[in-house]
């Protein structure tokens, strides 16, 4: 396992939709995915990240909002490949950051609740129901997936994009 470096915008290949996985258990696939959980528990706060993230156009993302003051629903450690969104319930703005995008939040709208499909890094599909904070995030890495940023869903940058805080 490796902490991966995490790209920052404008990095173009945050901008690409990345590719479907076929194999799961391809060695670079199961190797990615550690990275993935190792580069994600070591930053500061991160409760998910997504391949193209780390340089790697593939479409899956790792998700744990275990232990995160926000969290009404958790499934724990998430590995979500080729994750799709079946249907979703609810909208509501709520403030969000990104490694990404490491200097800014913003005020973004997403669905309160979401039930999706995806296979685990066994190959085995599941599928999940949440709502909430871990609703926003698993929305939020699935995003990267398309190549969006939180920012490309902000309706005013002008009221909605904020430099985040410095803590000291």
């Amino acid at each position: 396992m490796a902490i991966r470096e995490i790209l920052v915008y404008p990095d173009p290949i945050l901008a690409q939709v990345a590719d479907e996985i076929g194999d799961v258990h391809d060695p670079e696939i199961q190797t990615l995915i550690d990275d993935l959980i190792e580069t994600m528990q070591a930053g500061p706060g991160g409760v998910g990240i997504a391949a193209p993230q780390v340089g790697a156009s593939r479409r899956l993302v790792v998700v744990d909002c275990s232990g995160h003051k926000k969290v009404t629903t958790c499934h724990g450690l998430m590995v979500l490949v080729n994750p799709e969104i079946l249907d979703w319930q609810g909208m509501e703005v709520a403030r969000e950051g990104c490694m990404s995008l490491p200097d800014y939040t913003a005020d973004v709208v997403r669905a309160v609740s979401v039930k999706l499909a995806a296979s685990d890094r066994d190959g085995n599909p599941v599928v999940i129901e949440t709502e909430g904070f871990e609703a926003r995030a698993i929305q939020h890495e699935m995003d990267h997936l398309e190549g969006k940023l939180f920012i490309d869903r902000v309706v005013s940058p002008k009221r909605d994009l904020h430099r985040r805080k410095k803590y000291k």
